[in-house]
């Protein structure tokens, strides 16, 4: 749902389909059906979403391409309907885009014969200019001359923060913790790690929703985002965070080190662990070159736009 204070562009557009009520699926899908588009486009990460999404697919005229960007294709926290519904779903698809090589390969368990295209996930360049760096940290309550990580998005326990949390115990004081984001659930096993924690003051708490005006503030505030992530596939983080032109650490996991290339835009740490987070912070600050870093970035910038993305699809489409 968008907030008030959140960056749209307004589209045209109308809510058909109720995941939730299957009585409804019939009607949208031969709403959608009457229109005869040329291509059917629909995103996927959870299974929940596979019976509605495919019983629609499944409706549509022959000439209409269905087309499904992934986000996952196993989803991260299992349900035993999680193979069920999917198998259902992707069958009634002509083709994918999987945004990590993980994912691809998920497709390929399901499908060996899928017809799917990989592409990265484009930048989120619509949060706005990059902020002064100490006018941010200031606005946030935050010491201008500590070394600030930065933990942003959606708290869900894949994502490794309790591991972050804890392996930021063994830093020393020239640290500062950002935690920004909403959390999935409850916050308080987090809260028991920060009281525990021998560097508590010098974790800053936002649990919150992070409307679009606010999120250059914390990332201009950051000299590094971390996704110290337990498993992954890819991450929408890595968008926000190389628009602002931020470097980052991530966790060897899934299709991060895809996108995070090691020593040029930032360091993977082999391993989801306490000692191995801890050590890819360190060694961060203390032998890598920020500078270097953020000029790969603008480099890679110029590949990764939303244009190049559509213009990408719309050749693969052409391909089905």
């Amino acid at each position: 749902m968008v907030k008030e204070d959140d960056i749209v562009d307004v589209l045209e557009s109308e809510r058909i389909l109720n995941s939730a009520f299957p009585l409804n699926w019939p009607f949208a899908a031969s709403k959608i059906k009457k229109s005869t588009p040329d291509i059917l486009l629909m995103k996927y990460w959870m299974s929940y979403f596979g019976p509605s999404l495919g019983y629609v697919a499944g409706r549509m005229k022959k000439n209409t391409k269905v087309i499904t960007i992934l986000d996952n294709v196993i989803p991260h926290e299992k349900k035993f309907f999680d193979k069920a519904f999917t198998k259902f779903f992707l069958k009634r698809n002509d083709g994918f885009i999987a945004m990590s090589e993980k994912v691809k390969n998920d497709l390929l368990l399901f499908l060996p014969n899928a017809k799917v295209k990989l592409l990265p996930h484009p930048l989120y360049d619509h949060f706005g200019a990059i902020s002064d760096k100490k006018t941010a940290q200031q606005k946030l309550g935050l010491g201008t001359s500590k070394k600030t990580i930065l933990f942003f998005g959606f708290i869900r326990d894949y994502k490794g923060l309790d591991l972050l949390i804890e392996a930021f115990a063994s830093l020393d004081k020239s640290y500062q913790l950002v935690i920004a984001g909403e959390v999935y659930g409850s916050f308080d096993k987090y809260d028991v790690l920060i009281n525990n924690n021998p560097n508590k003051e010098n974790i800053h708490k936002h649990v919150k929703y992070i409307s679009d005006k606010e999120v250059s503030l914390y990332f201009a505030a950051s000299d590094v985002c971390i996704l110290p992530y337990k498993n992954a596939t890819q991450s929408g983080i890595t968008g926000i965070s190389y628009h602002f032109e931020t470097t980052m650490i991530a966790t060897d996991v899934g299709g991060l080190s895809e996108i995070i290339k090691h020593n040029e835009t930032g360091l993977i740490v082999s391993k989801p662990s306490i000692e191995f987070i801890k050590n890819g912070i360190q060694d961060y600050f203390n032998t890598c070159s920020q500078s270097t870093f953020i000029e790969n970035i603008r480099e890679l910038k110029k590949e990764l736009s939303w244009a190049s993305f559509a213009s990408e699809l719309m050749e693969f489409a052409k391909s089905l």
